[in-house]
Formats: C-alpha cells, sequence, structure tokens
C-alpha cells in the first residue's frame, strides 16, 4: 500500500527538477515550437552560387541549403522556406525576429558578441582571385601590402578585412563590393588587382575568368549558420545533427552532385572542427 505514494512522490519530483525529459524539452526549445507552428522554417539566404541561390519561383538550392535542409529534417523540423537578404541586413533581421536563423555568415569575434554560431559548415583559407597569369605575381595579401598602387576586392564586413589590415594593406587600397560575382567582375574589369575571398567561395575559378592563388600564409577561417543568443538549446540540436552529417561524408557528396572542386580538402578542413570556438575562440 505505501509503494504508490512513494512512486508519485518520485514522478513530481523528476518532473519539478526538469528531469520529465519529454516535457522539458519541447518547452524549453521555444524557436523549435515556433517554427513547427508556422510550418516552415524561415531562413535568412543571399546569393552565393553554388552554395547559396534562389530561384525566381522562391526555391534554394545549393551545398549549403541541401546540407541545412537535411540537419533540420533529422531535428525533425520543416524545410527551408529561404527569405533573400542582403548581407548585411542579415544580423539586423535575425535579432528583430524576420526570421529564424542565417544560414551562412562569418564566423568574427564582432558578430559572437552579438549572436551564436554553429559549427562551421564551410572552412577555408583566403583566396586571391587574380586575372589570368597573374599579372602581378600577388601570392600572398602581404603581398598586396608592399604594393601601395595595387588595388583588392572585398565584400563589406569579410573577415579578412582585419587580416589585411594586420598585413599592412591600406584604407584607399580596397575596393568594397557587394558580393562574389561583383568581386570577380571588378578584376576582370579592371578596377582591382585581386579579390580577396574565401578559397572554394568560386567554383571553377577560370571558367569565370579568374585565377586562384592561395595565400598559404593566412589562418583558417570559417562560416557557420547565425542564431539569436535566446536560441542556443536550438543551436546545440542543430550542431549535433551537423557533425555527423559531416562526419558521414555528406560534404564530398554535395560537392560531387553540385560539381565543385575541392570537396576532399574541405571535408578535411572541417573534420577538424567541431564547434565555432575552434575558429574565433570567443564565441560560445
Amino acid at each position: 500500500m505505501s509503494a504508490t505514494p512513494k512512486l508519485s512522490f518520485w514522478i513530481l519530483l523528476l518532473a519539478l527538477t526538469g528531469c520529465w525529459f519529454p516535457a522539458f524539452s519541447q518547452a524549453d526549445d521555444s524557436l523549435s515550437a515556433s517554427i513547427r507552428k508556422a510550418g516552415a522554417t524561415r531562413v535568412a539566404i543571399a546569393s552565393m552560387p553554388p552554395y547559396m541561390t534562389m530561384s525566381p519561383s522562391g526555391q534554394a538550392a545549393g551545398v549549403l541549403i541541401d546540407l541545412q535542409n537535411l540537419v533540420i529534417k533529422s531535428m525533425d523540423l520543416p524545410a527551408i522556406a529561404p527569405v533573400f537578404t542582403q548581407w548585411d541586413s542579415m544580423v539586423p533581421g535575425l535579432q528583430a525576429h524576420q526570421f529564424d536563423y542565417v544560414a551562412s555568415l562569418a564566423i568574427t569575434e564582432e558578430r559572437c558578441k552579438q549572436m551564436v554560431f554553429s559549427a562551421p559548415h564551410y572552412a577555408y583559407q583566403i583566396g586571391l582571385h587574380v586575372r589570368p597569369g597573374n599579372p602581378k605575381h600577388l601570392m600572398s595579401v602581404a603581398d598586396i601590402a608592399r604594393r601601395p598602387n595595387a588595388k583588392v576586392a572585398m565584400v563589406t564586413g569579410a573577415p579578412w578585412l582585419a587580416y589585411a589590415v594586420k598585413q599592412g594593406v591600406k584604407p584607399d587600397q580596397v575596393v568594397r563590393v557587394p558580393d562574389v560575382q561583383a568581386g570577380v567582375a571588378t578584376v576582370i574589369g579592371g578596377r582591382a588587382d585581386a579579390y580577396l575571398e574565401s578559397q572554394f567561395a568560386v567554383s571553377n575559378p577560370e571558367q569565370k575568368g579568374v585565377e586562384l592563388v592561395v595565400d598559404e600564409q593566412s589562418p583558417i577561417f570559417g562560416s557557420g549558420a547565425v542564431f539569436r543568443k535566446e536560441d542556443v538549446r536550438f543551436r546545440d540540436a542543430f550542431d549535433e545533427k551537423l557533425n555527423a552529417s559531416i562526419r558521414e561524408g555528406i560534404i564530398q557528396k554535395l560537392y560531387q552532385k553540385y560539381e565543385i572542386a575541392g570537396g576532399d580538402a574541405q571535408a578535411r578542413l572541417l573534420g577538424t572542427l567541431r564547434k565555432a570556438s575552434e575558429i574565433v575562440p570567443s564565441c560560445e
């Protein structure tokens, strides 16, 4: 007769202390609950083919889109509903709850003060995209700094701007561009001698009219999905599925699907990384 009251007591205690796992996990992750209620995962994306693209009909595709759809499907969440957003509007839009998260941004110390990043889904060294034949023989960012007349194009907010400044590149050498396509066009058009971008960002660079030179002296940079600080539990669940997918070889498969060179190199880099703090130590 005394067993039933004791059992009821322990059930009540487990519930009150947060150890009643099913109810606790659902109530605690407000972002997952909000996404399920809406029936779509609203994600900010920008133009970065073949990693992120959006068709005229509003369908998103690309390596990072496919990867993240796989991740959120494994979290039992609906597919990505893309929200096309300019790069410099992504952080304000995220903070204003215009979307659930941002598909990809470079992991930087300044951004980590405002948001939390997933584990890196893209890692790289700096690539100099120059005209065919590399007429100015630029092999590194330091080479650009040593030539005051050299011009270098960079996307606004790029993480390698700080590295370039440390190497001695002057503000009047920098040509700011809105995206990858504009950066390549700036070099082809002769308005810059090099476009700084990740070594993997411009797929098949020769076909686009530029030549890639990897700056072997540069540190490893990384990009990840971006979440509000209040959604850190969602980020942790996302990371668990993301890291598992990378370990299972999804990167090589997606690079093959989109006919992008460097899938094995990308997978090796990502295989050494498990969280954003391994790119920027101050990140959560």
